[in-house]
């Protein structure tokens, strides 16, 4: 009875530890494109400042470099999750981040070198003109491993590939703007030629 009472709750144990292990190694769903960050796990930390930096234009099919810059909050180690907006843009992983379907996460917490922490990634465009957007999460954190203590900020960045998005409404497919007064050009030609004749005819007939 004793064997099954210990063997439950090295269960519940090691069920409770998955998340934190899963998250310590890489999560999804945390970059703030979906409005979910890092801090729906971690808390009570001092939030950090984020940015990417990188090419805000790229030619259709191109490659770009990007960096995901973490700064400040706990400062001790930190990880990432990446996300971009259009499926047929490809992210790919550079030093400390791994693939998770189509996103990006760190593969372990990594180090802070002074007060800032870089993940290096880059992005295949799609072969089309779009505006992409990179969302981006990076978390702070205590270095402990416990989701208490860490702190993360999100922000994104738009890349507009060839000529962007194209605009759903073209001058061809606006409707004519109608004259004043509800008349074409051509029934204001006509009025004028019938007052033309009429300023002709009615001195003649004044002669008569």
């Amino acid at each position: 009875m004793r064997f099954v009472t210990h063997s439950a709750g090295m269960a519940v144990v090691c069920l409770l530890s998955t998340p934190a292990l899963a998250t310590s190694t890489g999560i999804t769903g945390q970059s703030g494109k979906d409005g979910l960050t890092c801090n729906s796990c971690h808390s009570g930390g001092t939030a950090p400042t984020v940015e990417f930096t990188g090419p805000t234009t790229l030619a259709p099919g191109a490659t770009g470099q990007f960096s995901f810059i973490i700064r400040g909050g706990p400062a001790k180690t930190g990880g990432v999750d990446l996300a971009v907006n259009q499926s047929d843009a490809v992210l790919q992983p550079g030093p400390g981040t791994k693939k998770l379907g189509a996103e990006l996460a760190h593969s372990e917490p990594k180090a802070f070198t002074g007060n800032e922490l870089r993940f290096d990634f880059s992005l295949v465009a799609p072969a089309r003109d779009v505006t992409l957007t990179i969302f981006g999460a990076g978390n702070s954190a205590d270095g402990d491993r416990d989701s208490s203590g860490d702190r993360a900020a999100s922000t994104r960045l738009q890349v507009v590939v060839g000529n962007g998005t194209p605009d759903p409404t073209t001058p061809d497919d606006e409707p004519e703007e109608e004259p004043r007064g509800g008349c074409s050009t051509t029934g204001s030609s006509s009025v004028w030629a019938l007052a033309l004749a009429g300023a002709f005819w009615l001195p003649r007939r004044r002669r008569s």
